[in-house]
Formats: C-alpha cells, structure tokens, sequence
C-alpha cells in the first residue's frame, strides 16, 4: 500500500472541488429526471426510467474522464510529481494512487441515479451484479482519464475531454437504440465499450442473467485492462521524462 498517502491526497483534492462533485451527481439526476417527464407526454420506451437510468449512470461516468485527467495533468504543471518522483513508487503505484479516490465517487452516482429512478417509477433486479458492472465501467473510464492526464496538458485535457463526452453522448446508446439507428452510430458505438455497458446493465437491472450479457461483460472488462496498462505506460514515460 504504498500509494495511500498520495491517494488520501488525491481524495483531499477531488472533495475540495464542490462544483465537480456537483456536476457529476446532480446533473445525472436532473436529466434522467427531465427525460422521464418528455417520456409521460411522448410514449418513448428508452426514456422510462427502468431503461433510461443504467444509460444516465454511464454517460455520467464521462465527467470522472475529466475529473480524473485534469487532476493529473495540473499536478503535472505544478511540479507536484516531479517532487514525488524521488520516492520508491512505481508506476502502477501512481496510476492506482490517481484511479482508487475517484471510485468513492463514482459508487455515489450508481446509488443517486438507482435511487431516483425508483423514485421515478423503475423496478430493478440483480442489482449486485449490475453494481459490479457500473464500477467496472466507470474504472475503465478513470483509467482513460488518467492515461490522458498523463499524456496531455491541461488545456489539451480540457479539450479533449470535452470531446469524449460529447462522443461518448452520441455513441453510449442511452438516448437512442443505437441497434435501431444502424450505419455509423452502430459501428461505432459498439467498437466503444459504452454502449456495451449500457446493454448488458439495462439487462441486468430488467431481470436478465450474466450469461446473457457475457460478450458485453467481457468487451467492457477487456477495455479497463488495455486502458489500465495503458496508463502506466503513459505514465512511465512520463516520469523518464522528468
């Protein structure tokens, strides 16, 4: 456990921003929301909160992208792990120390948006197992964030950043049956381990079993062990760098 002071650090640093914490739990809510009301006056199936809500949690998992790398890459400019760099950690040490303290958050906004679609109406089933699924998917997208903040700047993560959550809003599935749409949307969403997660938790929380979603399970699982590595390679070559 090497890492845990730098990641109590780390956690120090997510908590002492309130308005990041806000956008990623309360925005999920007030869309799932606000999608749940268009559903009442247009009969859509994909905004009923049982379906609409395992979409809202992931699409929500995009802000820890942000959150995650612009965390790492500010501490980049500062000179912050340049001081670090003389201490025996390794790689996946930092990468750990910069993945771990966002999951608290992320556990946070699968209970907020569970419970709100309750509220609104939802009946989920296998809840454990989709739990599982939720953290996995939102450790794959840390994992990305970290990997940019090791590679980019922090106006380069700004703007890239962006650009991920408009894509993965487009491409995750949960405003639209990506199946139904066909062509590009299709091609695309599913090369993404978005819309897989998206699939395989409205199966799961609609009474579905793990074997009927194991290629999405595993295509999302594959995913947050690539970007994993990934990341500590980014991130040794930072710190040769240096």
């Amino acid at each position: 456990m090497k890492f845990y002071s730098l990641a109590s650090r780390n956690l120090k640093e997510i908590y002492r921003d309130p308005v990041s914490i806000l956008l990623g739990l309360v925005m999920p809510v007030f869309l799932l929301v606000l999608f749940s009301s268009i559903q009442k006056n247009i009969a859509i199936d994909i905004f009923k909160p049982q379906y609409l809500t395992p979409g809202i949690i992931i699409f929500s998992f995009s802000f820890l992208i942000m959150f995650s790398s612009i965390l790492l890459a500010k501490d980049k400019k500062s000179a912050f792990l340049i001081r670090l760099f003389s201490t025996p950690l390794k790689a996946s040490d930092y990468i750990k120390a910069y993945i771990l303290p966002f999951l608290p958050l992320a556990f946070f906004q699968i209970l907020i948006c569970i419970g709100a679609g309750t509220i609104l109406g939802a009946s989920f089933s296998n809840l454990m197992a989709a739990l599982l699924l939720f953290l996995l998917i939102a450790l794959t997208c840390i994992s990305l964030g970290v990997l940019l903040g090791s590679m980019l700047t922090v106006n380069q993560v700004s703007g890239v950043g962006s650009l991920l959550i408009t894509v993965i809003s487009l491409f995750c599935g949960a405003w639209m049956d990506l199946k139904m749409i066909g062509g590009i949307f299709e091609t695309i969403g599913y090369a993404l381990p978005f819309a897989h997660a998206v699939d395989a938790t409205k199966a799961l929380l609609s009474g579905s079993k793990f074997t009927d979603i194991a290629i999405d399970f595993y295509v999302v699982l594959a995913y947050c062990i690539v970007l994993f590595l990934l990341a500590i390679v980014a991130f040794k070559r930072t710190m040769k760098r240096v």
